[in-house]
């Protein structure tokens, strides 16, 4: 299965350890050059201002990062690994992928989980470790998406933007999973999973503008109609679905423990780790 990963110019040490990871998984991959928050295409305040509250820069950014993979995704075949440059992945990940190779009746699976419960079903698949997925709260860092599963994410976000977490999560039209064990975290998350931590992070989505200013009343209402939504969305699924936390397996991220991650001084190449 092909593998996009989305990263900054200057993010070369995430690079670097998203080669070290890939040629410890036995992956290739695929560099997707992220969006700079400096140079985003003018695509109007309008586009911009219709989610839950203003989105920066950064977060703008993000989005139309992820929709460039999505387009990429839609006009192809194939099911595709996207993974942001932070994502850290289970040494069960490559068995995953050949499982669902050639699966058609999936949208979208999740590897990821954050700490946060999301509404799953309660009973797993029969042939995979994977639940039905019905309410995600975030988790934009490790997905698998099938050709379906972008056209819908593409239409969901054409006419107005949203933080990809959003846009994924509140598309209730896609046939979503989620791996369960957890297979990804963020690097931010190994400490609190008790994983090892590869390299010290920071987001690249920095809070450098004032978040203490109240969101107007029109930005407010939509929060409430989606907080509505997520409720209604729990109660057709209470008898077929739980909310809970999905956990991690920590031995299968100890190969972490001896990984070699080596400066890159190039971050255009398109990945070197052998399949």
């Amino acid at each position: 299965m092909q593998v996009l990963i989305i990263n900054l110019d200057r993010a070369r040490e995430r690079l670097a350890f998203q080669q070290a990871q890939m040629r410890a998984l036995g992956l290739s991959f695929t560099r997707i050059a992220a969006l700079d928050a400096d140079h985003l295409p003018d695509l109007g305040e309008a586009y911009w201002n219709g989610w839950e509250r203003p989105i920066r820069p950064a977060e703008r950014a993000c989005l139309l990062s992820h929709r460039q993979t999505w387009e990429t995704i839609a006009a192809g075949a194939d099911p595709v690994l996207v993974l942001e440059d932070d994502a850290v992945l289970s040494d069960k990940v490559p068995a995953l992928l050949e499982a669902l190779r050639h699966r058609t009746d999936l949208d979208h699976v999740t590897l990821e989980t954050r700490s946060r419960k999301k509404l799953v079903a309660r009973a797993s698949l029969s042939d995979l470790p994977l639940r039905r997925l019905y309410q995600d709260r975030s988790g934009a860092a490790a997905y698998i998406l099938w050709p379906t599963g972008a056209a819908k994410l593409l239409q969901r976000s054409a006419r107005h933007g949203a933080i990809a977490d959003a846009v994924i999560c509140a598309a209730y039209e896609l046939a979503s999973f989620q791996a369960d064990p957890a297979l990804a975290v963020q690097l931010d998350r190994c400490a609190p999973y008790g994983l090892p931590k590869p390299i010290a992070t920071q987001s690249s989505i920095s809070p450098t503008q004032s978040e203490k200013q109240r969101p107007s009343l029109a930005f407010r209402l939509r929060r409430i109609k989606a907080q509505l939504r997520m409720g209604l969305r729990q109660l057709c699924h209470s008898q077929d679905a739980q909310r809970r936390q999905v956990p991690v397996r920590r031995e299968d991220f100890d190969y972490l423990k001896t990984l070699a991650v080596t400066q890159t001084t190039s971050p255009s190449a398109p990945g070197d780790a052998a399949p």
